[in-house]
């Protein structure tokens, strides 16, 4: 019968897969059945080496979720609270980030990537509807959209 192995070997092989923040590498310890101690003991000793730091991890994550055009502004907030990232860490690293990205950058890039062909003035009201709404789901805000779709090209 193999050795039931430790939370600090469970942490390393979880983290060595993908970045986590520490809720999440706590609550995956947790499924898999380790006692709150233990847990404990292993979130502290990947605070001391680092291997945990959920603002590096809000940042990366925020920062893929960006380039790719997935999220921004409130919809970015939501998905770092998802992945339990405290609300004041999650601003900060929204705010600077919103120095590095420009949200109509991110909005032209994702229109020419996703909707090649929709033009805003030839388009039905149910192709503007779905195209704006599949938009504002990736959290723009609508006067960024109305300005970006009006707007002479």
């Amino acid at each position: 019968m193999a050795a039931q192995p430790d939370a600090w070997s469970c942490a390393l092989r979880l983290l060595s897969r993908r970045e986590l923040s520490e809720a999440g590498l706590q609550e995956r310890l947790r499924r898999r059945g380790f006692g709150e101690e233990e847990i404990t003991q292993t979130l502290t000793r990947c605070r001391e080496y680092r291997y945990v730091d959920d603002e590096r991890f809000a940042r990366l994550r925020a920062r893929q979720l960006l380039s790719a055009g997935r999220a921004v502004g409130p919809a970015l907030l939501i998905d770092l609270k998802q992945q339990r990232i405290g609300e004041t860490v999650a601003r900060e690293v929204i705010a600077a980030l919103e120095e590095e990205f420009s949200q109509a950058e991110i909005l032209q890039e994702l229109c020419q990537r996703r909707f090649p062909d929709f033009d805003y003035r030839t388009a039905d009201d149910r192709t503007r509807r779905r195209v704006f709404n599949y938009l504002r789901r990736r959290g723009f805000a609508p006067a960024l959209l109305f300005q970006y779709f009006t707007q002479e090209r």
